[in-house]
């Protein structure tokens, strides 16, 4: 007998949802157990990093599984445009996907394809076998395919912000997250993602997302610069990640009980 199975919302349909701002975490160590300790916390959404994490099918496989238990909508951010590895990560069973260093409205249209079934992308079919179908116990899933899936790609440099508004009117393109770090490097401010030029540009690419009738979001651990992206009309944004949350309690817990380095034991 087979059990009909019900997928869950979509990233787009959460903020479609939703009458305040999503805030979210980077997950970012590739351990489930991480990854299942973030989804309890509360948050409204983690994004697990194939681009700068040591990410993998496998581990992304484990990490969606272990977070599907808890009300939290996880995004899978791909490496790059890579057809092939966005293909691989749908049938992983991932529904939302994040695709970095988009710039300009041909790559975003790329994109599109990339997550959509013929006729309207090149998407493989597969879902017989895939878990984003749940091994064909998602009803219709092939032809319904394009509703389970949201695409939001991202936007982190000059070039990006100059076409912000053209990226984001891609039909297909449910939102846009604007990465202030690679932004801040290409406008020659390497790791300067707060200087006031960076959250200038930051604050355009907001305008043109936003009068193009789509959600946009950003990274902001600071929390003041987070808040002040809020303010600005952020949709959603990430507030954290988990490695460095965790180097940053460690090294306070040292601080506390040892000192600060060359200091010896605190308390001598």
């Amino acid at each position: 007998m087979q059990l009909p199975v019900n997928l869950p919302a979509t990233f787009r349909e959460a903020l479609a949802a939703s009458d305040r701002p999503l805030i979210g975490m980077w997950v970012c160590s590739g351990s489930p157990l991480v990854a299942e300790i973030c989804a309890g916390g509360g948050l409204d959404w983690l994004l697990i990093d194939m681009e700068h994490g040591p990410n993998q099918l496998e581990s992304v496989l484990a990490q969606l599984q272990a977070v599907a238990a808890h009300p939290v909508s996880p995004l899978v951010r791909a490496p790059g445009l890579l057809p092939v590895m966005v293909k691989q990560i749908l049938d992983l069973g991932a529904q939302n996907v994040l695709i970095p260093m988009i710039d300009t409205p041909e790559q975003a249209e790329a994109a599109v394809r990339a997550v959509r079934y013929p006729p309207r992308g090149n998407r493989g079919v597969g879902s017989a076998l895939a878990r984003s179908a749940r091994w064909n116990r998602v009803d219709d899933y092939l032809a319904n395919g394009d509703e389970h899936v949201s695409l939001f790609v991202q936007i982190e440099s000059v070039t990006g912000v100059g076409n912000a508004a053209e990226i984001a009117a891609v039909d297909g393109v449910d939102g846009v997250f604007v990465g202030p770090s690679d932004l801040a490097a290409s406008m020659g401010l390497i790791g300067r993602q707060t200087h006031p030029d960076v959250v200038v540009a930051v604050e355009r690419a907001f305008e043109a997302v936003r009068g193009a009738g789509k959600p946009v979001g950003v990274n902001a651990f600071d929390p003041a610069v987070a808040s002040a992206y809020l303010d600005r009309g952020a949709s959603f944004v990430l507030v954290g990640a988990d490695v460095s949350m965790l180097a940053r309690g460690s090294e306070a817990l040292a601080e506390r009980f040892i000192g600060a380095p060359g200091q010896g034991r605190a308390g001598k």
